[in-house]
């Protein structure tokens, strides 16, 4: 599997409409661009990159209830006062963040809650004076901390979904919210963070067993980025290939976390091609145990089982699955079948 990934060529960005130097925020419904279409997402290998002038951010729609009751589950709507808008909790990247360390940051800071990431519903683009502001989003369950008003927002709503998108300020957002709303009517009842192995040495200078070849530097940097990224999915087990590239990547987030390592061998690259059926039920086996899984694997399994998962499921995937090294896969599970696949390929910062 080749381990790069071509440069996208830029879009046409919206801030080069003419006149889009007097916009501004609360102006984003006037010229915008909506990029959340579909149950496959995908974030650039260099997001600032895809438009002119990018300024990236990063938030979710924040909910709370049961999903498989959707009379029970309410939406967070923020009111900002420097805006007097009605609108999602986001906010821009800070150096040194990737976009997830945004969303959940900027999340915590605007309202004081604690979240659990979700499926990637994707970017809206619209100008904003001279840039172009590219935010993402994902759906987020609150899961603790509490609300203060500040100077940011001053005032949470807690609604249903209908009410919410009445009181939304922006047809923007209130689009953001009805694809929330249509990916909360197939909750995921499995969720697997599907991990390439950080960068390690070059095999072509490693003397030694193969499967003892350690991380490089960057490397070591990866795995350690990984555990705010992975950490925002709230895993609650760590699955890992054999190679010690592999549990190296992982073995920061199980420190944080507290979180032993299981190491199975049939989640690595020998495994798939000498016993692709006992691989499949290793991480059919993970599926089935249901919640947020993190299993680190290597390069040739990766595309090759979530090319599977797709054909056994109702999500296509029609293209190159890429699997560069320290990405990661989010792929959402109901009923044992594949619903969503959200592709992060770096936890290094986006800036």
């Amino acid at each position: 599997m080749c381990d790069t990934i071509e440069s996208m060529p830029k879009h046409t960005s919206p801030s080069a409409a003419s006149g889009s130097a007097t916009l501004h925020e609360q102006d984003k419904d006037t010229q915008r661009e909506m990029f959340i279409t579909g149950r496959l997402q995908e974030i650039p290998a260099k997001p600032h990159d895809e438009f002119e002038r990018t300024t990236l951010a990063a938030g979710a729609v924040l909910w709370r209830g049961t999903l498989s009751d959707l009379s029970t589950v309410e939406v967070a709507c923020i009111h900002r006062p420097h805006y007097d808008d009605w609108s999602l909790a986001k906010g821009k990247v800070d150096p040194d963040e990737s976009l997830v360390q945004t969303a959940v940051r900027e999340i915590k800071e605007e309202t004081g809650y604690d979240v659990r990431l979700g499926k990637l519903l994707g970017k809206t683009v619209y100008p904003v004076k001279k840039t172009t502001k590219v935010v993402y989003y994902w759906t987020g369950e609150v899961t603790g901390g509490e609300f203060t008003p500040n100077d940011e927002v001053d005032e949470i709503r807690w609604l249903p979904i209908g009410e919410a998108r009445e009181l939304m300020t922006y047809d923007l957002d209130r689009e953001v919210l009805d694809k929330a709303e249509k990916r909360f009517r197939t909750p995921a009842d499995a969720r697997v963070l599907y991990v390439r192995h950080a960068r390690a040495h070059e095999r072509e200078k490693w003397a030694g067993d193969d499967n003892l070849r350690p991380l490089d530097k960057k490397g070591r940097r990866q795995s350690e980025m990984l555990v705010p990224l992975l950490s925002a999915f709230r895993p609650q087990r760590i699955y890992s290939a054999q190679p010690e590239r592999c549990q190296s990547t992982v073995a920061p987030l199980a420190d944080e976390l507290g979180l032993p390592v299981a190491v199975d061998a049939r989640f690595g690259d020998d495994a798939w091609l000498s016993d692709m059926v006992g691989a499949q039920a290793a991480f059919t086996d993970v599926i089935a145990q249901g919640g947020t899984s993190v299993v680190c694997a290597q390069g040739e399994i990766i595309p090759g089982l979530i090319a599977w998962l797709s054909a056994q499921g109702t999500l296509p995937i029609d293209g190159e699955i890429h699997a560069k090294k320290g990405s990661v896969w989010v792929l959402s599970f109901h009923g044992g079948q594949l619903t969503g696949a959200d592709y992060i390929p770096s936890a290094l910062p986006v800036r």
